[in-house]
């Protein structure tokens, strides 16, 4: 007699290998074709720095880069990013030194609750490494897509404006 299916019911997706690269450090393991890149950096890298917000793409709050660039790990496939280079949150502070960015958020109280922070603060940093001196309105387009609702952005825009000041200095 043939084995009964549930139609309504499919298995799991088989898990695949996958080796990517994580502030610096190759990390491999088996994901799922369509694992997030976000449930890979919270979940079996233990990256949490990294939020989960709206799961929807509209709060920033899961921003990383790929390659240099603002993405959001909420949109991206863990498997996607094979080959490529990921940093998080937690590979800007350069040991015991926190960015010039991460600096001046301090410096500024551009966080209240801080959630939106690490987003702001990925966003921020490939804007400062493509274009170390932004204008007020390169900075506030660089920010659209990031979310906080606790502050007025002005703090965070002045934090971006200081980070911007100290390289100045630094080049000088």
């Amino acid at each position: 007699m043939p084995a009964v299916t549930d139609a309504t019911h499919s298995p799991s997706p088989a898990l695949q290998i996958v080796t990517l690269e994580i502030n610096g450090r190759t990390w491999q393991g088996a994901v799922r074709p369509h694992e997030l890149l976000l449930d890979v950096l919270r979940g079996p890298l233990g990256l949490t720095g990294t939020k989960r917000g709206c799961d929807m793409g509209t709060c920033g709050c899961c921003a990383v880069q790929i390659d240099g660039e603002p993405r959001l790990s909420c949109l991206t496939l863990a498997m996607d990013c094979e080959g490529r280079s990921v940093r998080t949150i937690e590979g800007v502070q350069q040991g015991a030194l926190l960015s010039s960015l991460q600096q001046a958020w301090s410096e500024c109280g551009a966080s209240q609750c801080g959630f939106c922070t690490p987003g702001f603060i990925m966003v921020g940093e490939a804007l400062l490494e493509r274009n170390p001196h932004p204008t007020d309105t390169e900075i506030r387009e660089a920010i659209a897509g990031n979310l906080c609702r606790c502050t007025g952005y002005v703090k965070i825009v002045e934090a971006f404006q200081r980070a911007s000041a100290a390289a100045a200095t630094e080049e000088a």
